[in-house]
């Protein structure tokens, strides 16, 4: 398995949920501000409701935007036996019962599932490491 095919499915992959988060945060934005959404008591809220949404897959949009430019500019680095594992690198954890886990050690994005090849390989992140 390549590194840098797993890189660039989990740029692709990222690519995808932008888009996905963006048009959910549009449509979230329109049923916020549509005139027919304007509370007429205090027990209509699907506008409130609406714009707490809008503004929870606004975060989502900049939080792939701030991964996407991670792995963008992130340049790959052969293994080094003498530094050890680190961010960057693709392990496979094997189980006692046989079965192989892949793992990419990213800068962001914990818990994206991508495939390479037949294989599907899991992010993790310092701050969100497999548990």
């Amino acid at each position: 398995m390549n590194k840098q095919d797993v890189l660039q499915s989990i740029i692709d992959k990222l690519e995808i949920d932008l888009d996905i988060a963006q048009r959910a945060a549009q449509t979230a934005y329109e049923t916020a501000t549509h005139e027919e959404n304007i509370a007429e008591n205090k027990y209509d809220t699907l506008g409130l409701e609406a714009s707490y949404l809008a503004a929870g897959q606004a975060r989502r949009v900049e939080e792939i935007r701030q991964s996407l430019a991670a792995y963008r500019k992130w340049s790959l680095k052969p293994f080094d036996e003498s530094r050890g594992i680190q961010t960057g690198d693709l392990v496979a954890v094997e189980a006692l019962s046989g079965q192989t886990q892949y793992l990419f050690l990213g800068p962001d994005a914990a818990g994206l599932k991508v495939s390479a090849g037949e294989q599907l390989v899991t992010v993790i992140t310092a701050k969100a490491p497999l548990g």
